[in-house]
């Protein structure tokens, strides 16, 4: 067992803990891109690691009760059949370094729609209602299925979008979900989506037990720390972060030159922080600096207007006696 990969398999940990998604997007990047992982190996692995990750995540929100049982069922009805079809289409594709391209090109065009999705969800999240009432949502069984299907296929191909890709879609067919139950949703209905796909690689001996065990050594606890910092850690910079490592990993798998993908990664490194200092003056200046309170005041709840009250009852009582 590698303890460098165990390592890295906690810092994927900690960023699904505190953004609930990016376990395959960046897992299997990394095993094939620093660890000289066959592709085909690092995704079957990393799905193996996430059917045992995600059990803790979607634990958590079952017993808040942030799932939406129905949509789960009609999702994994489409999808753990396709997480099947995935598996299937990558063997029919035949073995040696053909499939090893094709598995490294498609899982190149999954984070780039990874990434997309997580820019949307960015967006649509910040104009979207904050309110935290549940609301009655109307089932959509076809287009439900479909991209549950969808996402199965995927899966099954790359390991990545189980999360990144699949909240989007949710968000999109049913934006009155709040957001809480469309995290809880998509965690639950991804444990048997990764485990379908993860048993389909192990069935034509693709899964390796000692890459999968070193990945859930670091990666479970790591999702708790998460899960604890989540609270902390402001989002759009955890945000911000994956979406550059995303990018970086993508442009690697389609051979991009480093010296590109190191311009590229500047590049967004000086957006990201471009955007967010701006985004802090905004709100700095929008909101009105609060009143001066005295010392102790917060903590022993006194209210000043009383001892104004006071004096002025005084001086009230003194003027009748004269």
């Amino acid at each position: 067992m590698d303890p460098v990969m165990a390592l890295a398999g906690l810092g994927v940990g900690v960023v699904v803990g505190l953004t609930g998604m990016g376990g395959g997007a960046l897992m299997t990047p990394i095993l094939v891109l620093f660890f000289g992982i066959p592709p085909l190996a690092a995704v079957s692995s990393d799905l193996a690691a996430s059917a045992v990750m995600k059990p803790f995540g979607g634990w958590v929100h079952a017993r808040r009760g942030t799932v939406n049982w129905a949509l789960v069922r009609w999702l994994c009805l489409g999808s753990v059949p396709a997480a099947f079809t995935g598996v299937l289409i990558m063997r029919a594709l035949g073995d040696g370094e053909s499939v090893q391209d094709v598995v490294r090109v498609a899982l190149g065009v999954a984070l780039m729609l990874a990434v997309v999705g997580l820019l949307i969800k960015a967006y649509t999240g910040r104009n979207r209602n904050k309110q935290d009432v549940a609301e009655e949502i109307t089932i959509r069984p076809v287009p439900t299925v479909l991209l549950g299907a969808l996402g199965g296929v995927v899966v099954g191909m790359t390991s990545v979008g189980s999360g990144s890709l699949i909240i989007v879609i949710l968000l999109a067919l049913y934006p009155m979900l709040r957001p809480n139950d469309l995290v809880g949703t998509d965690l639950v209905q991804a444990i048997p989506l990764v485990a379908a796909a993860a048993l389909g690689h192990a069935i034509f001996g693709d899964l390796k037990l000692d890459l999968a065990a070193a990945v859930l050594v670091g990666s479970v606890p790591g999702v708790l720390i998460g899960a604890r910092l989540s609270s902390r850690a402001p989002a759009g910079v955890v945000r911000a972060a994956l979406v550059i490592v995303l990018i970086a990993s993508a442009l690697k798998l389609f051979e991009v030159p480093t010296a590109v993908v190191g311009a590229v990664v500047a590049a967004a490194t000086v957006a990201a922080v471009v955007i967010a200092i701006r985004r802090r003056s905004t709100v700095s200046a929008g909101v009105p600096a609060p009143p001066a309170e005295p010392v102790g005041a917060a903590l022993t709840g006194w209210d000043q207007s009383q001892d104004r009250r006071t004096e002025d009852e005084t001086d009230a009582k003194g003027a009748q006696s004269q």
